[in-house]
């Protein structure tokens, strides 16, 4: 099989982490089109499952078999849909990444760096199709599940769901001091792993420990950012659920298939929330090495 350099015309002279994951979208279309038509249609089938199951329970008590029977049809189709998907997601962006590595070898070759340098930027590289394969399924998967399950709470337990929006609302005000810090963090890191095979070779062992010291400085600051946000976002969960289980025992006429989906929406909005730490360091982390890394086309725009 051959690889091919992703070498697409880009605008900018300058590398930048849109730039090169529009290139990527562009050059890879259609297999990116199929892969991400997968992840939303099996997203679809989760935000459907909580109803659903409902309605299952609500037909096993009614003692209705041939209607419960159908959530085992349900649950096969959405791992039908997840295995096609993850077949699928290795041999679209194994390919990617091929093509992806040799563009960049080439150009920081141009630009003379030094072999640490080019080892370093290449290895960074993998984020941008991590970002494709990895993340921005992640990505779609909680912007679904938290504006599905805050919409389908708006319509059956309606101050759960603006109790949702609101959480919402709250952590949005902390969102840019948050990603600023942790790109400032990124820039430090990043600056330091492009030296590593020149202090593996050369630096002098208190050198060395220098080094590796302040890469975990850093590792930690960053873990225990994201942990602080894990943190947080657990408060509010539990408030949500203390407020909800408050407002339900209340309420007359409710039924066990009303409660089982109240409580999974709920389950399905606070789990989607806790990706958003993990999510906004990923996002940090490009925005950095959009700034280092370039491909064939980049480096022939800035000449």
């Amino acid at each position: 099989m051959k690889t091919h350099s992703v070498n697409i015309p880009t605008s900018p002279a300058t590398a930048s982490a849109a730039g090169t994951l529009k290139t990527l979208a562009r050059r890879h279309r259609k297999k990116l089109f199929f892969t991400f038509f997968l992840v939303i249609a099996e997203n679809v089938t989760y935000l459907l499952y909580p109803v659903l199951a409902g309605i299952c329970i609500n037909a096993i008590l009614a003692g209705n078999v041939w209607n419960a029977m159908l959530y085992g049809l349900m649950v096969l189709f959405i791992w039908l849909l997840g295995a096609t998907r993850r077949s699928v997601d290795t041999r679209t962006f194994a390919r990617i990444y091929a093509g992806l590595a040799v563009s960049v070898v080439l150009a920081q070759r141009q630009k003379s760096l030094n072999h640490s340098t080019i080892a370093a930027r290449v290895a960074l590289s993998r984020e941008f199709v991590d970002f494709f394969e990895l993340h921005l399924p992640t990505l779609i998967t909680s912007v679904a599940s938290m504006a599905g399950a805050a919409v389908m709470l708006l319509l059956i337990e309606f101050w759960t769901g603006m109790a949702c929006l609101g959480i919402l609302a709250v952590l949005a005000c902390f969102l840019t001091r948050f990603t600023r810090r942790n790109e400032a963090l990124y820039s430090r890191l990043n600056n330091r792993l492009e030296k590593e095979i020149d202090m593996v070779t050369h630096a002098a062992p208190r050198a060395l420990q220098r080094h590796y010291q302040l890469l975990a400085r850093l590792r930690i600051t960053l873990s225990d950012r994201e942990a602080m946000g894990y943190f947080t976002i657990g408060v509010l969960a539990a408030l949500l659920f203390s407020f909800t289980v408050v407002m339900m025992t209340h309420s007359a006429a409710i039924n066990a298939g009303h409660i089982y989906s109240v409580m999974t929406y709920m389950w399905m909005f606070v789990t989607s929330l806790d990706d958003a730490p993990q999510l906004l360091e990923k996002y940090s982390q490009l925005k950095d090495i959009g700034k280092r890394v370039t491909t064939e086309a980049e480096t022939a725009a800035a000449e």
